[in-house]
């Protein structure tokens, strides 16, 4: 069975698609089999690894679901690209099923040759995230190293519980991940102890760093490993990539 990694925050610009693309990419060098699923209407994982938004949402095509998956210029890696079609990410989200259903179909019987999906959502809580969660194995969560950052996520956490309730188990909280961390400003400790005393052992160890080469390298379709293989940001999402794979 794959690990399918929901990535997850109510809250924009925490860097949840960075995460998806850059852990992903971590994980196929690694050797796992890997597949992202660009969920988000923005598109911006498809984007960000060179490729154009779909016309229709792969999982809605009436073809089978692998000749909607790309390869990427990375062996191992493949993706779902999204679709900004706002009647493809209403039928997503609702569709004639119940709750996660459709893309929990998807997900079981067609993605079965990958050992890692990364499931990359929109910033909200609504349904197309809870279909996602629903469908998942494990939720990854980033979080900004900001004055906000715990701002709105108990409510993140029920929808999270209510999720894995719904689901009999099916649903683990894979970790919470600081991102954009800064060790110059005050700021980023007391964010920092205050998610590790509030969530404990659930948080990663591995931080994502404040870094100009993580930000640049989407525009030119890569990962930051790709782009800037010796960049703080590199080192940072390979020693999170073997944190995944200790918890497993």
């Amino acid at each position: 069975m794959a690990r399918i990694f929901c990535i997850a925050n109510q809250k924009g610009g925490v860097g949840k698609t960075t995460t998806a693309i850059n852990l992903a990419w971590a994980m196929a060098t690694a050797g796992q089999k890997t597949l992202i699923v660009d969920l988000d209407p923005q598109c911006n994982a498809t984007s960000g690894l060179g490729f154009s938004p779909a016309p229709r949402h792969p999982l809605l095509v009436d073809a089978p679901l692998r000749e909607g998956i790309l390869k990427t210029n990375l062996d191992n890696l493949e993706l779902m690209p999204g679709c900004r079609s706002f009647q493809d990410v209403d039928r997503l989200a609702k569709g004639g099923m119940s709750q996660g259903a459709l893309l929990r179909q998807h997900l079981d019987a067609g993605l079965g040759i990958y050992d890692s999906v990364f499931i990359d959502c929109p910033p909200s809580l609504g349904e197309l995230t809870q279909a996602a969660l629903a469908s998942s194995t494990e939720v990854l969560m980033p979080i900004q190293c900001e004055y906000y950052a715990m701002e709105g996520l108990t409510q993140m956490i029920h929808v999270i519980r209510d999720v894995m309730t719904a689901n009999s188990g099916k649903l683990t909280f894979g970790g919470i991940l600081l991102t954009m961390v800064d060790p110059r400003f005050e700021l980023t400790h007391e964010v920092d102890s205050e998610v590790r005393d509030f969530f404990g052992d659930i948080v990663f160890d591995t931080t994502i760093p404040r870094d100009i080469a993580i930000s640049e390298a989407p525009s030119h379709g890569l990962s930051v490993l790709a782009y800037a293989p010796r960049s703080h940001g590199t080192r940072a999402y390979i020693e999170l990539c073997m944190e995944v794979l200790e918890r497993d």
